[in-house]
C-alpha cells in the first residue's frame, strides 16, 4: 500500500511520459504549501534531494529520499492541512500588507531610549499555522525585543509551575479600564490581570522565585525556545534592558504600591520576594529578542493547544493556553482591547517595540511587527493590518461558519458539504421545490455560487419558469442577474429567449428597485 502510495506522489511530479521528476518541482510544491527550507521535519528531505545535483530523480530515488518522512509528505500532497489551499491565503495576506505598507502614521516608543533609535520604516508579516505552514513578507528578519508581548508568556509560565489557583492569589483576570501602567489595583489589592504592568511584574515573582535571577531567566527563555521549535536562537538585547531600567521609576512605584499591605490590603507580593530581583526580571523578560518568524510560532503553539507544530513537543497543558487566551482576548491591546476584541475578535498582544501578536486558535499564529506606535502604544501598521485582517477572513471569534461575505481559508471549496450544498440548490431550482431553497438560504448557503459553465441557480430556475423561485431568488436572495455563463447568456438573456413575460417583469422590477 506505502509503495502504491509512493508511486502515485511520484507519478504526480512526471511530465510528459518522462520517467523521471525534477527535485525543483517537489520544492515548489513544499513552498505553495507553506513548507519552507528551515522546516526541521524536512531537514532530512533536502538533504537528501543535495546528493542529485542533476535536480532529476528516478522513482527508486524518489521513494529513498521521501521514506523516512511519508507521513508529512503525505499530509502536503493530500492537502490534508489547515489551510487547504495556502496560495490562495497567502496571496490575500499580500494584498492586505500592501495595502497597509505605506500607510505608516503614529510615532516610535520615545520614553525607552533604545526603541527610540529604531529605523520607523520597517514593515513585516509572519504567519504559522498549527502544520506549521509558513509565510514571511517584509522585514521579517529584522530583530526587535518583545516588550509587553512577554506577558502572557510569563503568565503561562506561572500558571504551569502553580496552578490557576495559586496564581490568581496574587493577580486578578478583569480588565483593568485604566492605563496599562496605571497606579491602581482592584478591590482585593491584586494588579487587576497579567497583562498590564502591575500584573506582569507580579507574575514575574512567581517564576522560581527560590531560584538566582540567572537560573529563572535561563528558564524563561528555555520556554520561549521551546515555544518556537527551537528553529531559531532566542536573542536578549541589553542596551534595550538597561533603558528600561533607567527609565523605570512608574514600573517601581508600581512595585513597592504592590508589596504594601494592611488589614484593608492583605495581598501582596509571594513571601520572600526580592523586589529588585523581581524588575529586574520583569526588564529582562521585556528585552527578550525575536523577529516576527519567531513569535509566530510561538502564537501557532498557542493556537496548537500548547503543542509546537514543528518538535510536537507538549510544552503547556490546553487549560493554561485556554487561560492565556482568555486573557489575551479581553487585556491584550491595552487600552484599544475592548475595540479590538469587539471588531477583530481575535486573541491578541501587543508591544510598544511595534509588534503585534494574534493567536486564531486551532488554525494558526500570525506577527505583524512595525515601530510606529498610535497614540494608545500599539503598532499603527499592526492595528491596521489587523483591521483589515478581520474585514477578510472569517476568523472573529463570534463569525458563523456560514458566513459568505468573509474568506475562511480552513474551509475546502472542494469538501463534500459545500458540493452538496451546490447540488441541493441546483436540483430544488430545477424542480422548482421552494422550500427547499429557503431552507438552503437560511442556513447561509451562496445563493450565487456557479458551476464549471458559469452556470447558477438562477440560470436553472429561468429555464424551467420556476416564477417562485425566480422571485424569491431576485428580491429575497439578491442574486446577481446578469452574471454570464459559457456561452455569454445571463439569466435575463435566458428569460428574454423564453419569452416568459411574468419572468421578465420581475427582472424589470428589481432593476428599477436597484436604480432608485
Amino acid at each position: 500500500m506505502t509503495d502504491t502510495m509512493e508511486k502515485r506522489y511520484f507519478q504526480s511530479f512526471v511530465r510528459d511520459n518522462s520517467e523521471s521528476i525534477k527535485i525543483t518541482d517537489i520544492i515548489e510544491t513544499f513552498h505553495q504549501m507553506g513548507f519552507l527550507h528551515d522546516d526541521p521535519r524536512l531537514n532530512d528531505v533536502f538533504d537528501n534531494f543535495k546528493e542529485y545535483p542533476s535536480n532529476v530523480l528516478s522513482y527508486d530515488e524518489f521513494k529513498s529520499c521521501i521514506k523516512t518522512h511519508i507521513c508529512i509528505f503525505n499530509k502536503i500532497m493530500t492537502k490534508q492541512l489547515i489551510i487547504p489551499d495556502f496560495s490562495q491565503f497567502t496571496e490575500s495576506i499580500k494584498d492586505i500588507y500592501e495595502l497597509t505598507e505605506c500607510d505608516n502614521g503614529g510615532h516610535v516608543a520615545d520614553y525607552i531610549p533604545q526603541l527610540k533609535r529604531v529605523n520607523p520604516d520597517q514593515y513585516g508579516i509572519s504567519v504559522c499555522t498549527i502544520d506549521g505552514q509558513r509565510y514571511n513578507i517584509g522585514d521579517t528578519d529584522v530583530d526587535f525585543s518583545v516588550q509587553s508581548c512577554c506577558k502572557p508568556i510569563n503568565y503561562g509560565i506561572a500558571l504551569e509551575s502553580m496552578g490557576e489557583d495559586n496564581v490568581h492569589k496574587f493577580v486578578g483576570r478583569e480588565p483593568s479600564g485604566q492605563s496599562f501602567n496605571e497606579l491602581t489595583l482592584n478591590k482585593e489589592g491584586k494588579p487587576h490581570n497579567p497583562l498590564i504592568n502591575s500584573g506582569a511584574i507580579m507574575t514575574s515573582s512567581l517564576i522560581k522565585n527560590d531560584c538566582p535571577l540567572s537560573e529563572r531567566f535561563e528558564y524563561i527563555t528555555d520556554i520561549w525556545s521551546r515555544l518556537s521549535g527551537g528553529i531559531y536562537k532566542i536573542g536578549f538585547n541589553n542596551p534595550v534592558y538597561l533603558s528600561e531600567k533607567q527609565t523605570a521609576d512608574r514600573n517601581y512605584a508600581l512595585a513597592y504600591f504592590m508589596k504594601e499591605t494592611s488589614d484593608k490590603k492583605k495581598v501582596g507580593f509571594p513571601e520572600n520576594t526580592n523586589i529588585e530581583d523581581t524588575l529586574s526580571l520583569y526588564f529582562q523578560c521585556c528585552s527578550i529578542e525575536v523577529n516576527t518568524q519567531i513569535l509566530s510560532i510561538v502564537a501557532a503553539t498557542l493556537a496548537n493547544g500548547g503543542i509546537n507544530p514543528f518538535s510536537g513537543e507538549r510544552i503547556w497543558s490546553h487549560n493554561t493556553v485556554k487561560n492565556v487566551l482568555s486573557m489575551m482576548l479581553m487585556c491584550g491591546m491595552y487600552d484599544y482591547s475592548g475595540e479590538f476584541a469587539f471588531k477583530i475578535g481575535i486573541p491578541s498582544k501587543s508591544g510598544v517595540a511595534g509588534a503585534v501578536m494574534l493567536v486564531i486558535p486551532n488554525v494558526m499564529g500570525i506577527v505583524s511587527w512595525s515601530p510606529n506606535l498610535d497614540e494608545i502604544g500599539n503598532s499603527y501598521q499592526g492595528v491596521e493590518f489587523c483591521k483589515l485582517f478581520g474585514e477578510t477572513f472569517n476568523f472573529h471569534i463570534f463569525d458563523s461558519l456560514s458566513d459568505n461575505t468573509k474568506y475562511n481559508p480552513v474551509e475546502n471549496p472542494y469538501s463534500s458539504k459545500k458540493v452538496s450544498e451546490f447540488t441541493e440548490l441546483c436540483m430544488a431550482s430545477q424542480k422548482g421545490d421552494i422550500d427547499h431553497i429557503k431552507s438552503l438560504y437560511n442556513s447561509g448557503v451562496d445563493m450565487n455560487q456557479h458551476d464549471y459553465d458559469n452556470r447558477t441557480a438562477l440560470h436553472l430556475a429561468v429555464c424551467e419558469n420556476h416564477y417562485d423561485i425566480i422571485k424569491f431568488l431576485i428580491h429575497i436572495c439578491k442574486v446577481d442577474q446578469f452574471i454570464k455563463d459559457r456561452w455569454n447568456n445571463s439569466p435575463f438573456d435566458e428569460a428574454l429567449k423564453n419569452g416568459n413575460n411574468d419572468i421578465i417583469q420581475l427582472f424589470d422590477e428589481q432593476r428599477l428597485i436597484d436604480d432608485e
